[in-house]
């Protein structure tokens, strides 16, 4: 990445600033003008605004884990963006979120699963693979990784993988609920964010779960134009450019996978990867190409100019392919 670009990300809102500082600059914690940056973060009315929402945690039930708007989408932002533990309102949001642990370990929402779905129609605590791990890794990235309740639902949940994937899977309360596919197909989306909890534990890096799970997206991204499990797509929508990273698409899919060192080198990746790359203006910014409209007032919300976040999450990611 070019020096003016670099300068245009440090213009940007205090957010991109930090990581910006810290992922591309390298920049320690106690560097002066990281902590402005990540004061002012702290400060800033938009991220003020989450926390708040988050303090009411679980917020609006559950009934679309697309939804850019859930709570747990956006407790995962707040966490990439290194709000931790440390900082007031993240710990009370925190134990907010574990005070729900179900009896197998993940952590539970309230959601309402309509009876024509194979659910009860009513509000409950329950815990499904397309939220859980979402959920987990935000944690483990706020510097609980270390919390029993936290390794509890961390094993349950790698404990649940098989040979092709992580599967449509749901806590007991949800019954024989499952999403629009055949039940021995991986689910492609829990497979993601089963691989972006295991990004942030280091130690299962190199374990046969990680092994497994890249590999199934790997072949499905191989095998995009024939395999469609639980009717995720790899085509044209699926390649657009696209921020926050909250569901399944390709730059979430090669921000999980970049973690993986020996999944860099495989030659599906680095075509992902290319492709990505090949989106970028003639000065290394990238412009979304499709938006999540609750984030409407987010720099990443409009088509038609460079957004600094989204330039921002596509430099981590080759940033990360580097070390």
């Amino acid at each position: 990445m070019n020096n003016k670009t670099i300068e245009w990300l440090l213009q940007g809102e205090a957010w991109i600033e930090y990581r910006t500082r810290v992922d591309l600059f390298g920049q320690t914690e106690k560097d002066p003008q990281v902590i402005s940056a990540r004061k002012a973060m702290l400060a800033d009315t938009k991220i003020q605004s989450l926390l708040a929402e988050l303090n009411e945690w679980p917020g609006t039930v559950l009934n679309s884990h697309k939804s850019a708007s859930q709570s747990f989408h956006k407790l995962a932002f707040l966490a990439d963006l290194g709000l931790n533990v440390n900082d007031a309102p993240v710990k009370k949001i925190a134990d907010k979120v574990m005070k729900h642990q179900s009896s197998q370990g993940p952590f539970q929402l309230t959601m309402n699963i309509p009876t024509h779905f194979s659910g009860s129609g009513e509000d409950e605590w329950a815990w499904a693979l397309c939220d859980a791990p979402i959920v987990v890794s935000a944690l483990v990235q706020m510097g609980l990784g270390n919390d029993k309740r936290v390794i509890s639902a961390v094993e349950h949940l790698d404990g649940l993988v098989r040979d092709n994937g992580w599967p449509c899977a749901v806590s007991p309360e949800l019954g024989k609920f499952r999403g629009p596919g055949r039940k021995d197909d991986p689910c492609p989306y829990a497979t993601l964010v089963m691989l972006k909890v295991l990004a942030h534990v280091p130690e299962l890096h190199e374990g046969k779960s990680a092994k497994i799970g890249v590999e199934t997206l790997l072949t499905l991204w191989e095998e995009s134009k024939e395999r469609h499990p639980y009717m995720f797509f790899m085509g044209a929508d699926f390649r657009k450019l696209k921020a926050p990273l909250f569901w399944y698409d390709i730059l979430h899919v090669v921000d999980v996978l970049s973690y993986f060192k020996w999944a860099r080198k495989d030659k599906r990746f680095k075509e992902m990867l290319k492709l990505v790359e090949s989106k970028a203006d003639d000065e290394g910014r990238y412009i979304p190409e499709s938006i999540w409209t609750a984030w409407k007032d987010w720099d990443f919300s409009q088509k038609k100019i460079p957004s600094r976040g989204l330039t921002l999450f596509v430099h981590l990611i080759l940033e990360r392919t580097k070390q």
